[in-house]
């Protein structure tokens, strides 16, 4: 082992026992075990600070010169290590150096919908909170980009401003963008949705522009760490672990849905970090997949030159227990660093690096390789600049101040989604009182979902009704996954008293969660039966369906005395209120779901193990919206409104496009890749029709049936947007460019090309406005999918 004689007695003292006790050490069963048992090196929450360029041991090297080049100054820090050093800086908790005053380091910080392992203050007025806004399902089905950004940007801010009183590192492990495939994933809630390219991809954009302060600016704001490459949205389904699963993906799935958001966040967002996912992909582990992290990522999609990579917390060492694929722990680390993984989210990497060098496994050029990418993000981040340095000065008051805007709120509100709605929606005045019933009608932390850390407040439903102006009967029912009755007589009490029911339940992290995927997608417990009694009291009942995944809400939508049906995933902090002011009509619902409600028999027709999103004519009925070949409860993109729109399109200019005319055509310096260049725009007039004030949310999909080879998909996401409130009467234009990429297909070798063929452009799952266009010539290829080939090949049994 290579630690210091210092930071050797203090991790003794923090592990007196505790090391033979991890599953680590015992060969744990991880194939079917799904949470690693990580040392507390590596949850550790270090109290952070600065390097001191001014009176410090390192005052005069280049890595205190701010003129000097970012790559040159974290090169000429570097050197200064010796190997001992590098090796103990290789993990997520990095000690730094003490005879050169470099601070300890934690690469482990949260950032997916608000600061989460920040060392928040136990008391006190500052540092004690930080915004909680609703999990990324829910603010990505507001349909509104500039939102995302916005989140990012806070979430940013907050986290400088932690970070400059030592409470918070200088960079997330956000965004998750995996795409939310199976409806049983427990962090499906996580992501922005099932359609992995167009929706996710331009997510994945929003949030790393908005994280690192723009598109790869000289002076980074917080570094994003796009996650989890790749192939990764399983948990523990059916005794499957993600630690030990081995993906088995075709390569026209794994080039057109399980990685185009990630080549997004690479080459059109810049994000400065990756992180390695626990699955295998084709029997190779993600941590040491060179077809990954060096062909794909660096090779292809124009990854950062000095952009690192991360592993998932413990995957290096599950490089050898369950994968197998190495024999031990310092091959693991061999091949994990050769491959590509730079930080060790675990302890592999520092307690097993040396022995592979000793074997020649590894050389000190290539872990000085990782390192230097690690400190030239910190060098971008002013890490080393003091006061000088872009962000140095924010504070508490930026954390109030940028909280104060209520976009956690915003975001709740503008996500919230009707299902149905028979008139009982907006409530009328005359509503005084309401019986608010069922396990999310008090909720707290449950409005969080999960990696969240302290908010400044959570308004619960019950909070967000009486504040609302209403008498509120309050009773519990029954539970997420109770089977008991005995709360039932006084929620049909309750209810019998009031003049609205409104009934919140649906799942939570109890049934959904990192390490728990679940096994069907019905309503737990004997929730359905509370909701039916409800409906038989002879008073309007609305239900919230809460939650991130789906649950079949078929008897819901058919029972003609459940009024109405509203989803509200998690909705953070103001998730109380924002719900109450949908209810009463203070604000208008415009979300569109971004997963779809499939009925229950989808979840046990096939194993969510098998990664084919096309049907296979036996039990698979095919996958996303784009493939499924069923009847949904819900669709994707369904949404209703408090009003009635009349969409009316405009004509195009032209509907026939040359497809090698377009590809070559000279663009304009805004548009850096081709891929991206709208060849047409739609613009439709929306129009309000009904009688109360609302916004608009639009999903542009594509459909064909001659266009390349079959199967074709049912159709597939080019363009979305949300228009601000339309006053009754009054009438916008929507505009929606679609870029030529948008349209492309994937073949079966991975190759997304541009085929000829008639297309349709349909607004919205009811087709209101349909655009018919032709593109003429040959077929265009335009990202050629590179050979799956391994540098890094398997150890032998």
């Amino acid at each position: 082992m290579v630690y210091t004689a210092q930071y050797l007695a203090m991790a003794a003292a923090m592990l007196p026992n505790a090391v033979l006790a991890q599953n680590n050490q015992t060969y744990a069963n991880y194939s079917s075990q799904s949470q690693p048992d990580l040392y507390p090196q590596t949850l550790a929450t270090l109290n952070l600070s600065f390097p001191d360029c001014v009176n410090g041991p390192l005052k005069d090297n280049i890595v205190c010169d701010t003129s000097a080049n970012y790559v040159d100054r974290a090169e000429g820090l570097i050197a200064l290590f010796t190997l001992e050093e590098l090796i103990n800086n290789t993990q997520n908790s990095g000690p730094g150096v003490p005879r050169l005053g470099l601070p300890p380091y934690q690469v482990w910080s949260e950032g997916l919908h608000g600061l989460d392992r920040a060392n928040f203050a136990k008391s006190g007025d500052e540092w004690t909170w930080a915004t909680s806004f609703p999990m990324p399902i829910l603010s990505m089905a507001a349909l509104n980009r500039t939102l995302i950004n916005q989140i990012a940007g806070i979430i940013a801010t907050q986290a400088r401003a932690f970070n400059n009183v030592g409470r918070y590192g200088l960079d997330a492990y956000a965004p998750n963008i995996n795409g939310f495939r199976s409806p049983l994933w427990g962090r499906g809630q996580e992501t922005p949705g099932e359609d992995a390219n167009f929706l996710s991809s331009s997510y994945a954009y929003e949030y790393i522009t908005g994280l690192q302060g723009g598109v790869d600016p000289d002076h980074l704001k917080i570094a994003a760490t796009a996650k989890h490459f790749a192939g990764y949205d399983l948990e523990n389904w059916g005794g499957n672990s993600r630690l030990g699963f081995d993906a088995s993906i075709t390569q026209q799935d794994l080039a057109e849905y399980y990685t185009p958001q990630f080549l997004a966040a690479s080459r059109y967002a810049k994000a400065r970090s990756f992180m390695c996912s626990y699955n295998s992909v084709n029997g190779v582990p993600s941590c040491s997949s060179s077809f990954l992290l060096q062909t794909l990522l660096r090779e292809n999609w124009d990854f950062p030159e000095y952009g690192y990579v991360s592993s998932d917390c413990d995957a290096v060492y599950n490089v050898f227990n369950p994968h197998g694929y190495a024999s031990n722990q310092s091959a693991a680390a061999a091949d994990s660093l050769k491959a590509g993984t730079d930080i060790d989210c675990g302890q592999t990497y520092p307690w097993h690096l040396n022995q592979s060098f000793i074997e020649g496994s590894v050389t000190r050029g290539e872990i000085e390789r990782s390192i230097i990418r690690l400190y030239s993000n910190l060098v971008k981040l002013g890490y080393f600049d003091g006061d000088k340095s872009e962000y140095r000065q924010l504070g508490w008051n930026d954390v109030v101040t940028t909280d104060a805007w209520n976009i956690s709120y915003e975001a709740a509100v503008e996500g919230i989604v009707l299902l149905k709605n028979d008139g009982v929606l907006p409530l009328a005045k005359k509503v005084k009182s309401i019986a608010l019933i069922g396990p999310w009608a008090n909720a707290t932390e449950q409005l969080q979902g999960n990696y969240f850390g302290t908010a400044p407040y959570l308004i619960t439903p019950l909070q967000g009704a009486s504040d609302a102006g209403y008498k509120v009967n309050y009773a519990l029912g029954t539970n997420i996954s109770g089977n008991t009755t005995e709360g039932f007589a006084d929620a049909v009490k309750a209810a019998k008293n009031s003049d609205v029911v409104v009934y919140l339940g649906g799942i939570d992290n109890t049934i959904e969660a990192e390490g728990t995927d679940r096994l069907n997608v019905t309503w737990p417990g004997n929730q359905l039966d509370l909701i039916q009694k409800l409906s038989q009291t002879g008073k309007p009942l609305v239900v919230l369906q809460m939650g991130g995944g789906q649950v079949d809400s078929s008897s819901i939508k058919s029972n003609s005395k459940v009024n109405a049906l509203v989803w509200g995933g998690y909705p953070g902090q103001s998730g109380g209120k924002a719900i109450f002011d949908i209810l009463s009509g203070k604000r208008a619902p415009a979300g569109r779901l971004v997963s779809t409600q499939y009925p229950a028999e989808y979840a046990t027709q096939f194993p969510a193990t098998n990664m084919n999103l096309r049907p296979d004519g036996a039990s698979n009925p095919g996958q996303t919206y784009k493939w499924y070949t069923g009847t949904p409860v819900y669709d994707f993109g369904y949404g209703l409104f408090y009003t009635t729109f009349k969409e009316t399109a405009q004509k195009l200019g032209s509907s026939s496009f040359d497809i090698s005319e377009i590809i070559s055509s000279p663009r304009s310096p805004s548009y850096e890749y081709s891929e991206l260049v709208p060849f047409v725009n739609v613009t439709a007039t929306i129009k309000n029709t009904g009688k109360t004030a609302s916004p608009y949310t639009a999903m542009l999909f594509a459909n064909t049936t001659n266009a390349g080879p079959a199967p074709y998909p049912n159709k597939w996401l080019v363009g979305y947007d949300r228009l601000a409130s339309i006053e009754p009467g009054k009438s916008v234009d929507l505009v929606i460019p679609v870029p030529i990429g948008a349209i492309a297909r994937v073949d079966e070798n991975g190759n997304r090309i541009v085929y000829p063929g008639d297309y349709q452009l349909a607004l919205n799952v009811d087709r209101s406005v349909v655009w018919d266009i032709k593109l003429t010539g040959d077929a265009v290829t335009i990202e050629n999918w590179p050979l799956d080939e391994q540098e890094i090949q398997p150890d032998p049994n």
